[in-house]
């Protein structure tokens, strides 16, 4: 891969990887727009894996006090407060990663990246409508009353199933978990946390996974071309988690979901032209 394009996939990767417009999406759609070559699954790992260092900088403390909430659950203290955070990321990553090693044993990820037919066009200009109306609703209606380790582990649970729908590309992870912590009475900044805190494991593991396969593939310029992304988009998400985590303690997703709407039409345009 060239400098350039290297630079183009890391900088949307870490753009957009916490935003609610879905990285994948834009992962996808970026070497279709440019006309370079598709990067590939594994390059996108990388860069995903550098978004990953980038929310254990960002969000130390909350990390931090994570690993002490497993350390009090082995202790049998299943009541504090970091006992809590832990337990709700558990169980919110649960279903991404069933239903992630499923759709990696059966191929589905490539089939949703192809170009058959406009076919990746039309799944991600959809989801991209569908999850971007649903961001608005929640964002909009939904009353704010409890904070992320006040939830239960039933409404972990169904920001975890929320997450494993975003495996479909255009979804957004992170759109869709903080929709859905919306809908449960989560603040826009306690839902942007609990996302970002969910991106730590459901990264981990589509990182392990694309590790393996990198070792597998024997291709070493592959594995230095991931260790430059991965650093560029480390970067570039720090700058974006900053700027994202202040926008949102005083302003609305409206933004977010006007350029979902507007992109997904465009998608669905082209996908069935």
């Amino acid at each position: 891969m060239t400098a350039f394009h290297l630079l183009l996939v890391a900088a949307v990767q870490g753009i957009t990887e916490f935003l609610p417009i879905s990285s994948s999406a834009h992962l996808i759609l970026a070497p279709k727009v440019t006309g370079a070559a598709d990067q590939g699954p594994l390059i996108d790992v990388a860069v995903h894996v550098g978004t990953l260092v980038a929310v254990l900088i960002a969000f130390r403390r909350d990390v931090g006090e994570g690993f002490a909430g497993v350390a009090d659950m082995a202790r049998g203290r299943f009541a504090t407060r970091a006992a809590r955070l832990a337990r709700n990321i558990v169980v919110a990553t649960i279903p991404l990663i069933a239903l992630g090693l499923v759709f990696h044993a059966v191929g589905a990820m490539d089939w949703m990246r192809s170009d058959e037919g406009g076919r990746a066009y039309r799944i991600i200009g959809w989801t991209t409508l569908v999850f971007g109306v649903l961001l608005w609703i929640a964002d909009s209606f939904a009353p704010t009353r409890r904070t992320l380790e006040g939830t239960g582990l039933g409404e972990a649970a169904m920001v975890g199933l929320a997450q494993a729908v975003a495996l479909i590309p255009g979804t957004s992870r992170s759109g869709i978990t903080m929709t859905a912590a919306r809908f449960l009475g989560l603040s826009r900044t306690e839902a942007a946390r609990f996302s970002m805190l969910l991106a730590i494991p459901a990264i981990l593991a589509g990182g392990t996974v694309g590790a393996v396969d990198i070792v597998r593939s024997g291709n070493a310029q592959l594995g230095i071309d991931a260790v430059i992304a991965a650093g560029l988009s480390c970067a570039a998400a720090l700058v974006a988690i900053r700027l994202f985590m202040g926008y949102i303690a005083d302003a609305t997703m409206t933004p977010f979901v006007v350029y979902r709407l507007a992109l997904g039409i465009v998608l669905l345009w082209i996908g069935y032209a």
